[in-house]
């Protein structure tokens, strides 16, 4: 397992593909063990290494990701087989805002398109178990958030916007209390009230 990780960390690095940060990741490994989940929708699979480590923590956790791209769902596809997770990792190859499910989740892991962020937490809210928790990554956006005047790219700084309307989004929320952790790229946890 340790080197499928390692080679999937290389190839993430090489090719550009965002992959979350090693204490963002042992938040939610921690948190999953910590709070008994069984049951995680992520959005946004890339190559499947949060998926795979999601998975790793328990053998009775089942995983359902979604990826869009080509390449990623590939890759991610390999990397799972790799991991001997096919049993526990459920891959569709699809938009997010295209999958249609009534299964209900232990947890909600959103780290995909960062400006739909408020659109899939709408979408898949009601997928949610009752104790059920929806986890944000990439919420300072490699420390721009909150820094829009430095930014000369205006597709980062619309991004960038964008993600302070969902911080803003979930902080005046009015059925979720989030809960906001200063790891790896900014995680944020929302519990309905």
């Amino acid at each position: 397992m340790v080197r499928v990780l390692d080679n999937m960390i290389e190839y993430a690095k090489n090719n550009n593909i965002p992959i979350m940060m090693e204490d963002g990741i042992e938040f939610l490994t921690n948190y999953i063990k910590e709070n008994n989940i069984k049951t995680i929708l992520e959005i946004g699979s890339a190559i499947g290494y949060s998926a795979i480590r999601m998975a790793s923590v328990s053998d009775d956790i089942y995983v359902t990701t979604i990826e869009r791209d080509d390449i990623r769902y590939n890759e991610a596809i390999k990397n799972i087989k790799e991991a001997n997770l096919g049993s526990q990792i459920n891959i569709i190859h699809d938009d997010a805002f295209n999958v249609e499910t009534d299964f209900k989740f232990d947890l909600i892991f959103i780290d995909a398109a960062k400006a739909q962020y408020i659109k899939f937490f709408e979408k898949f809210k009601n997928n949610l178990n009752n104790n059920g928790v929806i986890v944000s990554d990439n919420l300072k956006f490699h420390g721009l958030v909150g820094t829009t005047e430095y930014i000369e790219s205006r597709n980062v700084r619309q991004l960038v916007r964008k993600l302070k309307n969902y911080i803003d989004f979930l902080e005046t929320n009015e059925e979720f209390d989030t809960t906001f952790y200063d790891l790896g790229d900014g995680v944020a946890v929302s519990r309905k009230k």
